[in-house]
């Protein structure tokens, strides 16, 4: 053991030289991972629909490190390969993908649309399975033995316990991306690819914003660690899941929620 050189602490969760695709990185979930990559030394890009959500995104999260904002709708299968090949020709490597972006649709299960299931399904889970088939080539390319490529995957609590909100198409979705990340995490693994999911819980987003402002207090008074997310605690499991720290570990889905889903106290 005496001869046994060890990784620093620093070294655990140092990014610097990484690149690395956080889609719908301009606000919310995907807004707080990209910065705590950038803080942590890699150069990111995000992505969203508008090119108005990402230049803004870019001028905030610029004061972090290097970030590109691309605008792309990833609910269509050429949007997905056009910003995957502007992705690769800056760089034959690709060291992180965080398959963020994604829709939900709350509708009783009476007047339930088909709308509601095809433009869920095809941001929430057609789209990370399409980016990682366009992507392969430089995942493959950056990941070593001792130094994976990294697919973050951002499921949902949702998918681990029933809410009472009727979201059919939501819950579906990423209950079948957690099974495409275990699947996933199978083939890739001899690759030298990673491939986990973030189940979070409540965080202050665009998505959230009038459930807070209906029912916050209550939502964190059923928490038991008694709050909601905050910024810091998707940033840390970005930098966890993309670093030397985070290298070992595939195949998992890790609820960033307070305890909600694992504790089946539920939310209101």
């Amino acid at each position: 053991m005496a001869d046994k050189q060890f990784t620093t602490h620093r070294e655990l969760f140092d990014l610097s030289g990484k690149y690395a695709l956080v889609t719908g990185g301009t606000k919310g979930i995907g807004m707080m991972m990209a910065r705590g990559l950038l803080q942590a030394g890699a150069r990111v890009v995000i992505s969203s629909r508008t090119a108005d959500a990402c230049a803004k995104a870019q001028r905030l999260l610029s004061e972090f490190g290097d970030v590109r904002a691309i605008p792309a709708d990833l609910s269509r299968r050429d949007e997905c390969v056009r910003l995957a090949d502007l992705v690769k020709a800056d760089s034959e490597c690709l060291d992180i993908l965080v398959n963020n972006a994604g829709a939900m649709w709350r509708e009783p299960l009476a007047t339930f649309p088909d709308e509601g299931w095809d433009a869920v399904i095809d941001l929430n889970l057609k789209a990370p399975f399409r980016l990682v088939q366009a992507l392969l080539p430089a995942l493959r390319t950056a990941g070593t033995a001792d130094d994976p490529a990294r697919i973050i995957n951002i499921g949902s609590i949702a998918a681990i316990h029933v809410a009472q909100a009727p979201n059919y198409s939501y819950a579906g979705s990423k209950a079948a991306l957690h099974q495409l990340t275990r699947v996933l995490a199978r083939e890739l693994g001899p690759q030298h690819i990673t491939v986990n999911a973030v189940a979070p819980g409540v965080f202050p987003s665009q998505m959230m914003a009038s459930t807070l402002d209906a029912i916050g207090d209550t939502i964190a008074a059923a928490t038991p660690l008694r709050r909601i997310g905050r910024d810091d605690d998707m940033a840390g499991i970005a930098v966890f899941l993309a670093g030397r720290a985070g290298a070992y570990l595939t195949g998992a889905i890790i609820p960033v929620d307070g305890g909600i889903a694992t504790t089946a106290s539920g939310t209101p």
